[in-house]
């Protein structure tokens, strides 16, 4: 086998290996996640618990990031300018 046919064997099975360990990797992920999703619904909760949740559970997730930006913005460490335009960014206005 020549040199050049050796170099472009080696760097295929370079590529086939990134592309097995690239799939590999995502379907690791794909199955962590299901996993995951699993467990959070297989634990049981007391009933207090989970009645007291809907509020934290019934809000969206921007909510949070923008009380924390209030708080940053209120104790000065940003401006009211960098206030506005991360929470216009947060709303996608």
């Amino acid at each position: 086998m020549g040199l050049m046919a050796e170099r472009g064997a080696n760097r295929m099975r370079a590529r086939q290996g990134y592309r097995t360990m690239a799939r590999m990797q995502r379907r690791r992920s794909f199955m962590e996640s299901r996993v995951g999703m699993r467990e959070d619904f297989a634990s049981a909760e007391p009933a207090e618990t989970a009645a007291s949740a809907p509020s934290d559970a019934s809000e969206p997730g921007y909510v949070g990031e923008l009380e924390r930006l209030a708080q940053l913005r209120e104790q000065g460490i940003i401006s009211e300018e960098e206030f506005e335009a991360k929470k216009k960014q947060i709303l996608g206005i």
